[in-house]
């Protein structure tokens, strides 16, 4: 594939993020760093403001509003990462309700010009951390608050809040840009899919969010088989096609709220929230059923309490190596402490079929594959395993 259709496909893959979803770049804790960071600022700035201002009687009012700031700050750094992510957009405008009422009450213009510039914080907050037309509607809200404010505290020409408004805009503008760009860091040029990075930040975000909600949470990994035979054969341009579409078919079929990555190579990884393992396994088997010209082998676990990321991800691993040495483009669920012992059938057939580990790969590797991986019998199995010393550990875990 040229280059430059190749950098033209992850331009518009990035762009398309940007208008329909959060910024990567934003998670929770991330969400709740930042808050935290400007409220603080925010209330410090709004105490040295104060000082040596107007009469004690002036003070009293902006300072108690500076408290309230340095006390969100607090809060948000000390609970901030187990809030829901809708919880930042009331935080955000009530920063600019703080804002708004600080210039109402300040003692001079020039202070209340101060305390209106405080708005940048509320433009970096909104985009962010929010989509683009939610990132619009809180910077709207926030020119609108400031400009009215300015206007009936008096001492404050228009010209001068227009100026200040442009200067709001001219700030979002490029904030935007910028996140955009992150964002961009964290996806695979090839498929417009997350990479590792992007991979294993939203892994810490959605274990957070499944510890807070008691929420199940499930991880996917997915081998594209014979993969290196299609290269070696067929060349890196045929390879390429064979990912693109194993990433659109998947990308197009799975729920909202799921994470799909490409690791590298043949590999790929999927986080799927609120779907106990049977369901994911149920799941990955109907869209390997889409793309039967294209042999998969997946390996599903489910998040258990007390796991860590890449003991998550271990298992996922090992029920992948199961599903290679049973004879590839089949799916298997790894027992974990993240599934009840009624939740994992018995595989009676399992013994019988391994007669031993290089017998085994021995027997998946034979032929020569076409110009897409060799074709499987049929869908991805649907069978179940337990843990079993046939198993290692294939690759190391992600870096989360």
């Amino acid at each position: 594939m040229p280059e430059q259709v190749k950098k033209g496909r992850w331009r518009a893959e990035v762009q398309e993020v940007s208008r329909s979803g959060a910024p990567e770049v934003a998670t929770v804790r991330v969400m709740a760093q930042t808050l935290a960071t400007f409220y603080a600022f925010g209330g410090a700035a709004g105490l040295v403001m104060t000082v040596g201002h107007g009469s004690r009687a002036d003070r009293w009012a902006p300072l108690l509003l500076a408290v309230v700031a340095l006390t969100a700050a607090v809060v948000a750094g000390r609970w901030g990462s187990r809030w829901p992510r809708n919880v930042f957009h009331l935080l955000v405008d009530a920063a600019t309700a703080l804002i708004c009422a600080t210039v109402l009450v300040s003692p001079d213009a020039v202070t209340a010009l101060a305390a209106a510039a405080l708005t940048a914080f509320v433009v970096v907050d909104a985009h962010l951390f929010f989509t683009a037309r939610q990132a619009l509607g809180h910077l709207v809200v926030a020119v609108t608050g400031i400009t009215v404010s300015l206007l009936l505290a008096g001492g404050v020409a228009l010209t001068a809040a227009l100026a200040l408004d442009l200067v709001l805009v001219g700030l979002g503008v490029v904030i935007r840009r910028l996140v955009v760009l992150a964002s961009g860091a964290s996806r695979d040029p090839l498929t417009g899919l997350r990479n590792r990075r992007g991979f294993d930040a939203a892994m810490l975000e959605l274990m957070s969010e499944s510890v807070r909600t008691r929420e199940p949470l499930s991880a996917v990994l997915i081998d594209v088989d014979h993969f290196k035979s299609v290269n070696d054969a067929h060349g890196h341009e045929i390879g390429d096609r064979v990912l693109r579409r194993v990433a659109d078919v998947w990308r197009a079929q799975l729920p909202a709220g799921a994470v799909l990555a490409r690791h590298g190579g043949d590999e790929f990884s999927l986080l799927l929230p609120g779907m106990r393992g049977p369901d994911a396994l149920a799941l990955v088997r109907r869209i390997c059923a889409l793309h039967p010209d294209i042999s998969l082998s997946c390996g599903v676990a489910q998040y258990g309490d007390g796991e860590s990321a890449s003991q998550l991800m271990r298992s996922a691993d090992r029920a992948l190596y199961d599903a290679k040495l049973l004879g590839r483009g089949r799916a298997e669920l790894r027992d974990g402490p993240g599934l009840r012992s009624e939740d994992v059938v018995a595989s009676p057939a399992r013994a019988s079929s391994i007669t031993s580990p290089s017998a085994a790969r021995t027997s998946t590797t034979q032929g020569t594959p076409s110009v897409l991986p060799m074709p499987r019998p049929g869908p991805c199995s649907t069978r179940k395993v337990a843990p079993t010393p046939l198993s290692p550990n294939r690759r190391s875990s992600p870096s989360v």
